[in-house]
């Protein structure tokens, strides 16, 4: 299955969660042989996951697809994967941070390096991801630009370079001086090898705690919904958004509408509206 899974170029956040499903699949099952597991099989583990460990829905979608790719790519039998293994899909809408938190956030930070971090995960609305595998010649000072490459999907793509944090980009490199990565491991110093995503959410955890925000509650995704929030309040089209955050489809991006603010600000209830009306006073007939 890892051989399929690279050979075919998958990502390696899929090449993980694939293999390590499948893994697991078969540790529960391990008194049968790969070809004796049945869809009845599979739908006794997503139970078991779900009553034991209270996995949720994601979880449970990541199982189904790992042995649908299994069946279908790597032992190629005739395995049709039944659409009630799905669990029923949540809407749940993202947090996201007010423009006036992410300003009381921005300003309690004094290290240069937390600066950097925080500016670009808000700014340019990049993944953690894309953040770890950022390089300085990714910048594009004069297009006002970043480009990210091999983003979600294997798909490069460009954003936006806040202007205003290129002079903390400055201060960061001369005092970092990482020669290929923003962002370096300081564990081996011959070797340049970009810091690992759970340091850099660890960054973000500390500025948001520092910050005084309730652990927990904001992370480093937070800063990405909020940077197409933000984007979506001050006018921006939908589609360039989409771009930017480099969906595929436009159905992941109109999330963000349920989280706009300045159209629903603008908006009156038709209660409100019956109780103006009624407590509006009548004009007197001209004497």
């Amino acid at each position: 299955m890892l051989q399929v899974l690279v050979a075919g170029g998958y990502g390696r956040g899929s090449v993980r969660n694939y293999t390590m499903e499948m893994r697991l699949l078969f540790q529960y099952h391990h008194e049968k042989q790969v070809e004796q597991i049945t869809d009845q099989d599979i739908m006794q583990y997503i139970v078991f996951i779900k009553t034991v460990h209270g996995v949720g829905r994601a979880k449970c979608r990541m199982v189904a697809q790992s042995c649908s790719f299994f069946f279908k790519h790597v032992i190629k039998k005739p395995f049709v994967l039944p659409s009630k293994l799905y669990p029923r899909k949540e809407f749940v809408l993202p947090a996201v941070m007010t423009e006036a938190e992410v300003k009381q956030l921005h300003q309690s930070i004094t290290d240069v390096r937390q600066k950097a971090v925080i500016g670009l995960l808000y700014g340019a609305g990049i993944r953690l991801g894309e953040l770890k595998n950022l390089k300085w010649i990714d910048i594009e000072r004069l297009n006002n630009r970043l480009l990210i490459r091999q983003g979600k999907g294997n798909k490069d793509r460009y954003t936006l370079l806040p202007k205003t944090l290129v002079a903390d980009l400055e201060n960061y490199y001369r005092l970092c001086r990482s020669k290929t990565y923003l962002f370096e491991s300081r564990q081996k110093k011959d070797s340049c090898t970009s810091l690992h995503e759970r340091s850099l959410q660890l960054i973000v955890n500390n500025a948001m705690t520092h910050a005084g925000f309730v652990s927990g509650k904001y992370t480093a995704h937070t800063l990405r919904h909020s940077f197409a929030t933000h984007l979506l309040d001050g006018g921006c089209d939908l589609h360039a958004i989409k771009t930017l955050l480099g969906h595929v489809k436009i159905e992941t991006t109109m999330i963000y509408l349920h989280l706009q603010q300045s159209k629903l600000n603008n908006l009156v209830s038709p209660l409100d509206r019956l109780v103006i009306i009624a407590e509006t006073p009548a004009h007197e007939p001209a004497s």
